[in-house]
């Protein structure tokens, strides 16, 4: 008799919405770089312009690899460099936005808080993705 597989999470899922939002922030961040840039600073420069488009770019580039992998297994050995790609990025990212909105800055928008909450909940989701075998057997 063969034991049922259920997933401990759904990787499927999380890969999804993560390129989705991924590639929002991308495709916003290279065409609205300007007024993204005038919500944070005054005036954009032509080197923050670029900077930010490039940033979109990468974004955009990491939200197409997640998608692309959304289907595979991922978790505990599978598929680790993404895994641990992704974690270190909304860790390191979420740790960094978390700090800033907790300092209590009041020139930046509300929207920060919410980006910071969405990286710091990623972040736990691949540190547990990353250290948990994508199925489990059940009896």
């Amino acid at each position: 008799m063969q034991a049922n597989i259920t997933p401990l999470m759904n990787t499927k899922l999380i890969m999804t919405v993560t390129a989705i939002f991924l590639a929002v922030m991308g495709i916003a961040l290279t065409f609205a770089a300007d007024d993204i840039i005038k919500a944070f600073v005054a005036q954009p420069t032509e080197i923050l312009s670029i900077a930010t488009q490039l940033l979109g770019a990468t974004y955009f580039g990491f939200a197409m690899l997640n998608w692309m992998a959304k289907g595979s297994n991922i978790g505990g050995i599978y598929n680790k460099p993404l895994v641990l790609a992704n974690f270190a990025h909304f860790f390191i990212g979420g740790a960094m936005l978390v700090k800033t909105v907790f300092r209590g800055n009041s020139d930046l928008p509300a929207a920060l808080s919410v980006v910071a909450g969405i990286y710091a909940g990623l972040a736990v989701i691949f540190a547990v993705i990353m250290f948990r075998h994508p199925a489990k057997p059940t009896e």
